[in-house]
């Protein structure tokens, strides 16, 4: 809410600019961030997701939500401190979330797990993980302590970046319309798939339109088809967007083909 205050001439007058400009940011925030879950919601949703059997390794987790634009609105961890999930997750949780912003569609939606064939060396989008750098003045900027906190420092940037293994996930809302992603980080990249993907289901978001993953009912899901090949270290693909298994390729598969459908 927006103070009405008496300005003065002087150092008075620079202290009421300043201050109006921060109330008109903040104003802004609050708009471009409107049609998407609050740290609360975001934090609540990523805890019972993480409680639920996602053949990792069972450890805590961050979560960032960025919307159309790639504006950072909310980050969480579902641990008790910020220290209780790999630190270097944080970002990489807000990198998933601008990768399935920036590569999906008002009709086709990419996971980050479904570019990773892609972009190995030969594939079609061999580099793309170069093409949109993160912005390191808000990745790390702002005090740490406020990390994973309502008012996280990279909340109200825009954070860039590209991430092409699992947990990140384009957000549609109930008519349809896109409007951002969730970024999920802090275990095996296959676990942070089905983590986000059971996050992004009990916000509502996940009225997708279609994808690649060739299940009609989860069409940006993570796709199991990359066979070894000799010589290759990544294997082969058949569909084009398949996805390495990570621990335990049994329990990955079955979660998989198990998650909920998609609305």
């Amino acid at each position: 809410m927006r103070k009405s205050v008496a300005c003065f001439t002087g150092v008075m007058v620079i202290g009421c600019l300043l201050a109006g400009g921060i109330a008109r940011a903040d104003d802004d925030r609050s708009s471009a961030c409107r049609d998407l879950p609050s740290h609360a919601a975001l934090r609540a949703q990523l805890e019972a997701a993480r409680a639920q059997p996602n053949g990792g390794f069972n450890l805590d987790m961050w979560a960032t939500v960025v919307n159309r634009d790639g504006i950072v609105c909310a980050v969480a961890f579902t641990g008790n401190n910020r220290g209780d999930q790999w630190p270097g997750s944080r970002v990489i949780s807000a990198q998933k979330a601008n990768t399935a912003n920036a590569f999906s569609l008002p009709g086709l939606a990419l996971s980050t797990a479904n570019l990773y064939t892609a972009t190995q060396p030969g594939g079609s989008l061999f580099g793309l993980q170069a093409s949109n750098p993160v912005s390191t003045d808000v990745a790390y900027g702002g005090d740490p302590a406020s990390n994973g906190q309502a008012n996280d420092p990279m909340v109200g940037g825009r954070i860039g970046g590209v991430n092409v293994f699992g947990g990140g996930l384009a957000l549609y809302n109930p008519s349809g319309k896109i409007v951002g992603a969730v970024g999920v980080s802090g275990d095996s990249s296959c676990a942070d798939h089905n983590i986000a993907w059971r996050t992004r289901h009990t916000l509502n978001l996940d009225f997708v339109p279609g994808g690649v993953s060739g299940d009609a009912s989860r069409p940006d899901n993570i796709v199991y088809d990359i066979t070894s090949q000799g010589g290759q270290m990544p294997g082969l693909s058949a569909g084009g967007f398949g996805h390495p298994h990570c621990v335990n390729p049994a329990a990955e598969t079955d979660i998989a083909k198990k998650l909920p459908p998609n609305e």
